[in-house]
C-alpha cells in the first residue's frame, strides 16, 4: 500500500482508495481504509463535512456520493476524497504519475 509524506517527512492521515482509481465512482464499489500514525482502535469519518461516524476499523465502503474525510488522534484529517455518482468518468490511477511514465486509463459509462 502507498501512503504518502507530508513535505516535513512525518506521516499524515492519508485515505487510500480502493480501487486505486480517480475520480472515485460509486458503481465502482469503493473502499476507503484511513491510515495514520495516529492513535489506533478509533477513526473518525466525515462526509462533507460533517461528522458521519466512528469506526474501530479504519476501513468503509462508500455506498453514498460525497467528500469524505477521516481522522486520527495524533496525526490529523486526512485530504479529501470525493466519491461521484457519475454515469461517464475517465479515470486515472491514483498513484503519481511522473513524465514519460506509462499510463493506463478507465473510461466507463
Amino acid at each position: 500500500a502507498w501512503c504518502p509524506l507530508s513535505p516535513t517527512g512525518a506521516q499524515t492521515t492519508q485515505l487510500l482508495v480502493e480501487p486505486p482509481w480517480m475520480p472515485a465512482v460509486l458503481w465502482d464499489r469503493v473502499t476507503l481504509t484511513c491510515q495514520g500514525l495516529g492513535t489506533t482502535g478509533a477513526t473518525t469519518w466525515y462526509k462533507n463535512g460533517l461528522q458521519w461516524g466512528q469506526e474501530v476499523c479504519d476501513c468503509i465502503t462508500v455506498t453514498v456520493s460525497g467528500t469524505y474525510t477521516s481522522e486520527r488522534t495524533g496525526s490529523g484529517l486526512s485530504p479529501p476524497v470525493n466519491i461521484s455518482d457519475e454515469e461517464l468518468v475517465l479515470q486515472v490511477p491514483v498513484w503519481p504519475l511522473l513524465e514519460g511514465d506509462t499510463v493506463t486509463l478507465r473510461c466507463w459509462g
